[in-house]
């Protein structure tokens, strides 16, 4: 997971507001089309809507925790925060999918008439919603929250494309499968997307080492950042979230006379090159034997 702080773009916060915002409006205005039209279609995608709606709501929420300040209880604050909301969005996004599969697989059973005209409709106008809050939680902060809120809106993406190739192949063709069957194939895609996310979610949670740290290249620069550091054992380096990473080691030096010019020249180093910028060194002065006796 990149630990990039993503200067120069729009905090999490604010752009998953927005997002809910939209979301949120074109649900409401899709409701009340269907309910005048009496368009189960419409109405059965404004309850589509509102489970995206949910999903951003929770991530705002929980954009707004993260920064929250530190407590005595919370010495790091709610930076873990954003973690619980990825993995919520997560399972959210999996029970989503059970419910599309399920529907899907009734269908084949019982094909229902489709009116390809309002579908297409629809699904253009989710399309263009849909494609617009993408748009503004991709140039967004990158945090695992908005990657488990994003999942949803292009869930809904992915499925506003699939009504449209199944209303203009029913409108050519009459075959009705065509629905259940991209369908099933959207939740294929959904659920890669989803597992990938998941994985990344679980490997902070058990502190996992950073995806583009290698820990033997860390341990030799730390060597190799002062001529005083002799070794070094006890290493361990994890994400607390997607823009604060965290590092604790024991560093062996001839002396500890020169600990501040150590110190400084490690942290430094590991700020610099692996982005660390919660480092935690202990010292633990060796003997060292003098090369020239």
């Amino acid at each position: 997971m990149s630990n990039s702080h993503n200067h120069g773009k729009a905090s999490s916060q604010k752009v998953l507001f927005l997002a809910l915002f939209i979301t949120l409006a074109y649900a409401v205005v899709e409701a009340i089309g269907g309910w005048l039209a009496n368009s189960l279609a419409l109405i059965g995608d404004a309850g589509h809507m509102l489970t995206d709606a949910a999903a951003l709501a929770v991530g705002a929420f929980v954009a707004w925790l993260v920064n929250k300040k530190s407590s005595t209880k919370l010495s790091f604050g709610f930076q873990r925060a954003e973690v619980l909301g990825a993995l919520f969005n997560v399972l959210f996004m999996y029970a989503v999918v059970a419910a599309i599969v399920v529907s899907a697989i009734q269908r084949f059973y019982e094909p229902q008439e489709v009116q390809f005209g309002t579908v297409m409709l629809i699904g253009t106008i989710g399309l263009v919603i849909n494609v617009f809050v993408a748009w503004l939680l991709s140039r967004g902060e990158q945090t695992l929250n908005t990657r488990g809120a994003l999942l949803h809106v292009m869930g809904d993406l992915l499925g506003s494309v699939a009504a449209i190739g199944a209303g203009f192949v029913i409108w050519l063709t009459g075959w009705m499968p065509i629905d259940p069957l991209l369908s099933l194939l959207i939740c294929v895609l959904i659920v890669i997307s989803s597992t990938r996310l998941l994985l990344e979610t679980l490997h902070v949670v058990m502190e996992g080492v950073p995806s583009d740290v290698n820990l033997d290249e860390l341990r030799n620069s730390v060597i190799n950042a002062h001529p005083d550091i002799t070794g070094i054992h006890h290493l361990h380096v994890w994400d607390i979230s997607s823009s604060k990473r965290a590092m604790s080691a024991h560093i062996e030096v001839c002396s500890t006379s020169d600990w501040d010019s150590v110190l400084g020249s490690l942290a430094a180093m590991v700020h610099d090159d692996f982005n660390i910028d919660h480092p935690t060194f202990q010292p633990e002065q060796k003997c060292c034997v003098d090369e020239d006796s």
